[in-house]
């Protein structure tokens, strides 16, 4: 009777060992925070407000979940990138992040190879067509963060038309584009409606400096575009060029990724991002809790995403925020849309129809019809933009 009393008493301690099992939990299950690191690989550093508007983010969502990570900075869009995103699983990284588009064939890369990796990449889009389990696309819908900050520059040009600086006719706006792709006309083509939407009577001049980031050609942009009449001028590049341009000459500015008031105090009016601090938070635990991650994440003003800065009240006009916050009502209520077609034409014709090519598979071949209840639908079928049509009252000076 011992001897049974013994042996299902050394049985219940197995068991009971067993069920504790280790520190580090089974795949699949929630990793230790301790064990868990997040690589992240930037094409340029701190310098670069895009680049610095992700840094941020990524510190602030790994420090309030407590993981470890680490900051690679001046990536190029080539081999690199590989090489990087390769050194940071071997060095233990369970999720690895890149924030621009060329880094996109070189992650795929490393995601073959790393199977047991999570790679997630913003902009990019091949993660649905490339269907890798641990390959993840991002990108947010700040087309409506653009659209509220053309809101702002619209007010503004109606303040200078209301005062007599410049008659409506006058009312043309600049804006700097890195590259004519898809991304960057969407960002000014709702930069542009938004401005139309309480200015009827603006235009707007558009300028590529072919470069995501350079300070000179940005600056030298924007005095081109100023020279030729701009009043107001905006951008979808990542330095200070433009902006500094703007406060040497007195002329409106709207940046992009973060406010620019400290540099530039007399003509900053308000500046859209991507927060991306949700994003990174999501796949975090998605990563450490075994959860699948989204093939193509689109973030919104609802998941606070898409967000505008303080507006610089010292230069915007009277009653902008109010006029913001109409709007972003509607937009979010969906009363209305950015891309409605009822907003603008294309060779002076309302378009009814319109193929996209949201598969990229290199061929430029449209496949995906993209209007339908009288909306161009932005982002749906992806996460990174394929608005890429050129419509009236926008003027490509490189063309």
């Amino acid at each position: 009777m011992k001897k049974i009393t013994a042996l299902l008493l050394v049985m219940v301690m197995v068991f009971a060992l067993c069920a504790c099992g280790s520190d580090k939990p089974a795949n699949g299950g929630s990793e230790d925070t301790a064990d868990f690191k997040v690589g992240f690989i930037f094409l340029h550093d701190e310098n670069s407000t895009y680049d610095k508007n992700f840094m941020d983010a990524a510190k602030a969502a790994c420090e309030a979940k407590g993981v470890a990570y680490e900051l690679r900075t001046n990536i190029p869009e080539g081999q690199e990138c590989y090489e990087t995103a390769a050194d940071l699983a071997d060095g233990g990284c369970s999720l690895i992040f890149a924030d621009s588009f060329g880094h996109e064939d070189f992650m795929i890369q490393a995601a073959k190879e790393f199977t047991d990796v999570q790679f997630c990449h913003a902009t990019g889009t091949k993660a649905h067509t490339e269907k890798l389990d641990n390959y993840h696309n991002a990108f947010a819908s700040i087309y409506e963060g653009r659209f509220l900050a053309g809101v702002a520059a619209g007010m503004k040009l109606n303040e200078m038309i209301e005062n007599g600086d410049i008659t409506a006719e006058q009312a043309k706006m600049g804006y700097v584009g890195a590259f004519p792709y898809a991304e960057v006309k969407s960002g000014y083509t709702s930069f542009y409606l938004g401005a139309k939407s309480v200015c009827p009577t603006v235009t707007m001049d558009v300028t590529f400096t072919n470069s995501w980031y350079d300070q000179t050609l940005e600056n030298e942009a924007a005095n081109k575009l100023i020279e030729n009449d701009c009043v107001l001028i905006s951008q979808h590049a990542d330095s200070m060029g433009a902006p500094s341009a703007c406060e040497q000459a007195g002329v409106p500015n709207v940046s992009y990724n973060g406010s620019t008031i400290a540099a530039c105090p007399n003509t900053f009016i308000v500046s859209s991002r991507i927060n991306w601090e949700p994003y990174f938070e999501y796949i975090i635990d998605c990563a450490m809790n075994g959860k699948a991650i989204d093939t193509d994440w689109t973030g919104t003003i609802a998941t606070g995403s898409v967000e505008l800065t303080e507006v610089n009240e010292a230069v915007a006009a009277e009653g902008t925020q109010e006029a913001i916050d109409a709007a972003k009502a509607k937009l979010e209520s969906g009363e209305i849309h950015v891309f409605d077609t009822a907003s603008f034409t294309v060779k002076g014709e309302t378009l009814t129809s319109y193929l996209a090519d949201v598969d990229d598979m290199g061929d430029f071949q449209p496949e995906t019809e993209v209007i339908k209840d009288g909306y161009f639908h932005e982002s749906e079928f992806r996460s990174a933009p394929y608005f890429d049509i050129d419509i009236d009252g926008i003027t490509n000076l490189d063309a």
